[in-house]
């Protein structure tokens, strides 16, 4: 007899077959065929010198993406929230005065994670689908003279892109260290890491570079990397912790890796494979393609009777596209329908944008005509189909 009380679970037992789908939601994004067939390659050890090799690839490549030369530069295993914390966590201790602006969910999001470790948390917010000034941040940083100051360059949550010229001169004016959070829009809209003084930025794999979600390139600058390692307490996460991490990825100059962690390898496959198609594309051109397709979309949207909810179009974001919940309709009905009848996943809004407005990603190789007039149909569709109230 059997001294398992718990017994096999019958869903396991059944081959599962996952559905394709067109993710045309604000990401994961689609993941094309050369990138799937990279990350189905024989496995290797963590620190096996191919593994070290595609990781010097990596670094390479995110290199690139972020146009720096930082030395720290690599990858946190993990999704774009690991990168966010693993910079915050390492560049700010315990009473640390941090200023974040917000103007969306990550904006509130990297607020609490500051929160959290004990860091003098001040704000400053402007309303969904806008942004803000550069004298509003001048006087935002003479006010409360933070040691870092956090922006989002790609707000996921309300289609907005930053801009980005000038601020890090006026953190580094204020003795500030600039943090960016680039997961939405890097790869799809410019940023130049060095050339606008940025110390840190990241950004997720599962957006432009189409890879899976899980993992997140990251990279300091020389100013950031001189407070981490001055810092007087260690960071409160052993596996977020710069100087494990910058020796796991061959950032600090000694000679050997020490063990940290068991990297996820054949992410880190799927990574190279996604950075080598944006290499090849050129990232003048991915930064061209997706800005053609964005107004092709937006110009669309408006013919057929929709409101795009970014008013300013310099301010809307080439990669994530919100437009207004149309009125009388329920948001939730459209999307269900939209993924039933069509096979599309287009999403509702997140944060302050809940109920607001339909989210429409179109990143990497989602990012063409082809897909703009099919998900018109949809919606076009969808507005005929589903029921619109009187009032």
């Amino acid at each position: 007899m059997s001294s398992l009380s718990v017994p096999p679970p019958q869903c396991l037992l059944k081959s599962f077959t996952v559905p394709h789908r067109y993710l045309f939601g604000p990401g994961p994004s689609n993941v094309p065929p050369r990138i799937l067939t990279a990350g189905s390659q024989p496995m290797l050890g963590h620190l096996h010198a191919e593994t070290i090799e595609i990781m010097d690839h990596i670094k390479s490549g995110v290199q690139y993406a972020f146009q720096t030369q930082n030395r720290m530069t690599l990858v946190v295993s993990g999704p774009g929230h690991a990168a966010m914390e693993c910079a915050i966590f390492n560049s700010v201790e315990p009473g640390d005065c941090v200023l974040v602006a917000v103007n969306g969910i990550w904006g509130e999001r990297a607020a609490e994670i500051a929160g959290r470790i004990g860091a003098k948390v001040n704000t400053i917010w402007t309303s969904a689908g806008r942004y803000f000034g550069n004298d509003e941040i001048e006087q935002a940083l003479s006010k409360y003279k933070p040691v870092l100051f956090f922006l989002t360059h790609g707000e996921s949550s309300t289609g907005v892109v930053h801009p980005i010229d000038g601020i890090g001169q006026l953190c580094h004016k204020y003795d500030c260290l600039f943090l960016v959070d680039s997961v939405a829009a890097m790869g799809g809209s410019p940023i130049y890491m060095d050339k606008q003084d940025i110390d840190i930025m990241y950004t997720g794999s599962q957006k432009v570079l189409n890879v899976p979600p899980g993992t997140a390139p990251i990279s300091f600058s020389e100013r950031a990397c001189n407070k981490i390692f001055s810092r007087k307490t260690k960071p409160v996460s052993y596996f977020l912790d710069l100087s494990w991490l910058g020796n796991y990825w061959g950032c600090d100059g000694k000679p050997a890796r020490v063990y940290h962690h068991t990297g996820p390898v054949s992410s880190l496959y799927s990574l190279r494979e996604g950075l080598a198609i944006l290499a090849e594309t050129g990232l003048e051109n991915s930064w061209k393609r997706h800005k053609d397709v964005a107004e092709y979309f937006h110009a669309s949207l408006e013919k057929i009777g929709l409101k795009l909810f970014v008013e300013e179009k310099k301010a809307r974001l080439p990669t994530v596209t919100t437009i207004v919940a149309p009125p009388g309709y329920d948001w939730r009905e459209i999307t269900g329908y939209i993924m039933k009848n069509h096979n599309i996943e287009i999403s509702g809004g997140l944060g302050p944008s809940v109920g607001m407005v339909l989210r429409v990603g179109l990143m990497g190789c989602n990012s063409n005509k082809t897909y703009v007039d099919m998900i018109l149909e949809a919606l076009t569709d969808a507005l005929k189909h589903c029921h619109k109230s009187k009032v």
